[in-house]
């Protein structure tokens, strides 16, 4: 209907009203066009003049965006392919979390880039509940869509919840048809939060820092061993923060002039609102009050420790013998069996690993690609291939971890006769200074 000769008369318009938007141009034609006319500065055919009078302003827009771009100086974008995406995927904001049942929860992904997004570096996949504020944390490798599916897939079965609902931000490594596909398979609510609105992921992006930051910092973790590490980290790191780590919760906010005032639930562990909760399966609840008598935090403790060391000296390129060393014995009186060796496997196909039903950790990192064999098999991994502690809250049998030994670690009770405290092994790599924890505001 609009040929090219409308177009040129909507942009000699358009300039001479000094570039204003389709809806005040429109409003304006019925006055511009005749003074320009009147004053000799424009003359039409009167076909193209009453198609001038009549266009809308959604078409003005769509015809002078050609210019606009090149007056700007810039290139027209092309249509991403995630804005068609975008439309099936749902918004929603922090306001519309009312009260949903254990299985809800928001996803993000944290760069362990040292500062830099250069290269190719580790990520973390952080998902935590609304309900209870349960916090699961997964390595991958790359940041790459697939890997993210294969991640959510293995979570689903450790999960002591079904899995009822994702809120992702709108990065592309979640809003792509892998996920939406999955997603519609398993049954999942898939929503998204607005572009550049990081309240609206207030839950997850306040566990970025109180526990991913505060247990890896800011250094830059790269390839299989920085992937490996994490692993382990995160293998005791879930035990003890969604079981020895109670948080807030806030319970209502009210407006009073200027001033907001809050008031927060008392504060309880993941675990223990899980506990309490009446969308929770009384057999999982079960098999969540067994495992809570298994669990030793101090040995919890010196293993997030051990490896914490470790991953500092990864992010200062210093794999020394001796951080190595340390990482393999720092637990060896607490029941846990110690390896040696180097990794069995290598490559830069790296994908999530489900292990054994009767560990039921996730986030275990293995390599697709076989690696190189003594005579006796595989060489074992230098992370330590020993039985997580996290079997309970994998929906298996529950049982007494290798972990959980009677005789407490030597390091801890030296350092507890001597100083009425834990010795060095307890304490934070100086390296690894995330910032104070805090509790966010939720509402």
């Amino acid at each position: 209907m609009y040929d090219g000769a409308v177009t040129e008369g909507l942009i000699v318009l358009w300039e001479a009203s000094d570039r204003m938007c389709g809806k005040r141009l429109k409003a304006v034609l019925p006055t511009l066009l005749p003074a320009l006319e009147q004053h000799g500065q424009l003359s039409l055919d009167p076909a193209v003049r009453e198609r001038l009078l009549t266009v809308r302003a959604a078409t003005i827009d769509r015809r002078l965006a050609t210019a606009r771009a090149v007056t700007a100086g810039q290139r027209r974008r092309r249509r991403s392919g995630l804005t068609s995406l975008r439309s099936k995927v749902p918004v929603r904001t922090f306001g519309d979390w009312k009260d949903p049942a254990p299985g809800f929860v928001e996803a993000d992904l944290v760069a362990h880039c040292g500062g830099t997004l250069s290269g190719s570096f580790v990520w973390t996949l952080v998902l935590t509940d609304i309900a209870s504020g349960w916090t699961e944390c997964v390595p991958l490798l790359v940041r790459e869509a697939r890997l993210v599916v294969d991640a959510l897939d293995q979570l689903r079965s450790a999960l002591p919840f079904p899995l009822r609902g994702i809120d992702t931000d709108n990065g592309s490594e979640f809003l792509n048809e892998v996920l939406v596909g999955f997603c519609r398979e398993q049954d999942i609510e898939l929503t998204r939060s607005r572009p550049f609105r990081k309240n609206d992921q207030a839950w997850v992006e306040q566990k970025n820092g109180a526990v991913v930051r505060r247990l890896v910092g800011y250094g830059r973790l790269e390839g299989v061993a920085g992937a490996e590490a994490l692993a382990r980290l995160y293998s005791a790191a879930r035990l003890f923060v969604n079981v020895f780590q109670p948080s807030f919760k806030l319970a209502e906010k009210s407006r009073q002039g200027a001033r907001v005032r809050k008031r927060y639930h008392a504060p309880e562990t993941p675990a223990a609102r899980l506990l309490a909760s009446d969308a929770v399966a009384a057999a999982t609840k079960d098999r969540l009050r067994a495992a809570l008598g298994t669990l030793d935090p101090l040995a919890l403790l010196d293993e997030i420790r051990a490896v914490q060391h470790h991953l500092a000296a990864l992010a200062a390129g210093r794999r020394s013998i001796r951080c190595r060393n340390a990482m393999l014995t720092s637990t060896g009186s607490c029941g846990a069996s110690r390896s040696h060796g180097v990794p069995a496997r290598s490559g830069r196909h790296i994908g999530l690993a489900r292990d054994h039903l009767d560990t039921g950790a996730p986030g275990r990192i293995r390599s697709r690609r076989p690696g190189p064999e003594s005579s006796s098999g595989s060489r074992p991994s230098p992370i330590g291939r020993r039985r997580s502690s996290s079997t309970a809250f994998a929906g298996n049998t529950p049982g007494r971890s290798p972990r959980a030994s009677s005789a407490p670690c030597s390091a801890v009770s030296q350092g507890l006769a001597a100083h009425g405290r834990p010795s060095s092994p307890l304490r934070r790599p100086d390296c690894i200074t995330p910032e104070p924890f805090r509790v966010a505001d939720r509402g």
